[in-house]
């Protein structure tokens, strides 16, 4: 480039850096440097920035490893702590999910949490998301130790803040941390979940409704049963998550570019994972084998598959209230849900089931991120996964889209949910089901034939049973008790 042109990025408020293919203007007041501004430039897709988890999740993997090569010996002590320093003022200015609000950190630092710039979609394997990393670290770093940005002779991003490490073995770990970090918090809003469900159980057990299988009628049901089954379908998707995190811990760092542990100390997996896990609150260990860490993404594929099992459960728990509180005047009334805001632009005073459909789109948007993850984890090809970044970007939306929609859901919906006992017996004394219960006295053909005339003719099945001279109005009395419907046993025996 010449000498004018050179000023004249300059005059724009520019710099200049330089990678392997060239030179290229950056930002001046960018702390990224030219990989990360070539990738910006690459790949101008979707106008979206990476997750916030995986940028904590790769810094936090950089501090790491910092620490461990200053252990080792391998990295100089000014250059490691300025490193460590310059990722922890990037961790205290980004959120650890989307819908907490940005830590303030230290309102002397210098603005890093906007300094991840890369479009989710970009190059195989996560390398200019790493570099980006990289980048960012190494010229804060440099700051630090007295130096400028886009000088790398201080705090090199590759030499330095990359040391003992590539791509392949940062960025599967970093998912690793994505699912850790998510998931534990989506445990927490199962559990309390599972619990307001309960608490609606307890209240509603006395209520008795119809059954209803087929969504025609079926035998009785107390809305309690109901609901402490949904109570219990939350749990069991809360143990599948836990269960599927587990193999998550283990991490491939030191694996480096193909799973051998090439430019790595031996000792350097172990020491990374510990600092890694007392900086993250996770068991973390090395992975008995770098190179499976690296090549099979199936720990994450793992957990989609468990949170696309729950979100198939919270998507009929949903459809089932939205049933179950239809109307109020036309449907089947039963429940009602609470009124969060107005349902129409132009029906005065209608209602709709607001929070019900909000997490039916949330469930159906995990079940695309499920897909896509699942797909781009087997065509990894040899010793690496290169669909690495949209793994990341996936795994990291479905947690946090069904954390936050569960917990609104359950606050703002469930906790609210009242019955009408009134419309619930009244659906129960037509259910034409009721003669279920007469069958072991009478016979299966005789109770159907009581049914059927109890529907043409209206009449109640009790009335027909006595007329025709099959049980006792006492023998009625006992058999079609609803409540005794709703527990194990035979009714009058």
């Amino acid at each position: 480039m010449s000498s004018e042109a050179r000023e004249s990025q300059i005059d724009r408020g520019m710099r200049l850096e330089h990678d392997s293919l060239g030179e290229l203007p950056v930002p001046a007041s960018a702390y990224y440097g030219a990989q990360t501004a070539r990738a910006v430039q690459n790949f101008p897709v979707s106008g979206l920035r990476p997750h916030p988890a995986f940028v904590r999740a790769m810094v936090q993997i950089k501090r790491a490893a910092a620490l461990a090569n200053r252990e080792l010996g391998r990295l100089d002590e000014p250059v490691a702590l300025a490193i460590v320093r310059a990722a922890e003022e990037a961790l205290a200015q980004l959120p650890a999910v989307p819908l907490d609000q940005t830590p303030a950190g230290d309102p002397q630092a210098p603005r890093l949490g906007d300094q991840w710039v890369v479009d989710p979609y970009q190059a195989g394997a996560g390398t200019s998301h790493n570099m980006n990393t990289n980048e960012v670290l190494a010229n804060r770093a440099a700051e630090l130790l007295g130096g400028r940005r886009g000088d790398y002779h201080l705090v090199h991003p590759n030499d330095h803040v990359n040391m003992a490490q590539s791509t392949n073995d940062t960025v599967p770990t970093a998912i690793r941390l994505i699912g850790l970090d998510l998931g534990h918090r989506l445990g927490r809003t199962l559990w309390r979940t599972a619990r307001i469900f309960q608490e609606r159980a307890d209240a509603f057990d006395a209520i008795l409704k119809t059954g209803r299988t087929h969504l025609q009628d079926a035998v009785p049901i107390r809305l309690g049963q109901e609901f402490a089954a949904y109570a219990r379908s939350i749990e069991r998707g809360a143990r599948r998550i836990a269960q599927a995190m587990e193999a998550l811990c283990e991490i491939g760092l030191g694996g480096t570019a193909v799973g051998t542990g090439l430019n790595a100390d031996p000792a350097y997996p172990a020491v990374a994972a510990r600092h890694l896990g007392a900086a993250t609150g996770h068991p973390l260990r090395p992975a008995p084998d770098l190179r499976q860490s690296m090549q099979s993404l199936g720990d994450a594929v793992a957990l989609s598959g468990a949170c696309r099992t729950l979100a198939v459960d919270l998507n009929k728990i949903a459809n089932d209230l939205r049933l179950m509180a239809s109307g109020p005047r036309t449907g089947l009334g039963e429940i009602q849900l609470p009124a969060v805001q107005p349902g129409s632009s132009i029906m005065p005073g209608k209602v709709n089931p607001v929070l019900c459909e909000m997490l039916n789109m949330v469930c159906y948007q995990v079940l695309g991120h499920d897909l896509t993850i699942t797909t781009a984890a087997e065509a990894g090809q040899l010793e690496l996964n290169v669909m690495m970044p949209v793994i990341a970007h996936n795994l990291a939306w479905m947690l946090t889209i069904l954390d936050g929609g569960l917990s609104t859901f359950g606050e703002r919906c469930v906790a609210g949910i009242t019955a009408d006992p009134e419309r619930c017996r009244y659906w129960l004394e037509r259910s034409a089901a009721l003669s279920t219960a007469l069958a072991p006295r009478i016979g299966y053909e005789a109770a159907a034939a009581l049914t059927k005339e109890m529907l043409a003719s209206g009449r109640g099945i009790a009335e027909l049973a006595v007329e025709r001279g099959l049980l006792s109005a006492a023998e009625l009395e006992a058999l079609l008790d609803p409540a005794a419907m709703t527990a194990p046993g035979v009714p009058g025996s």
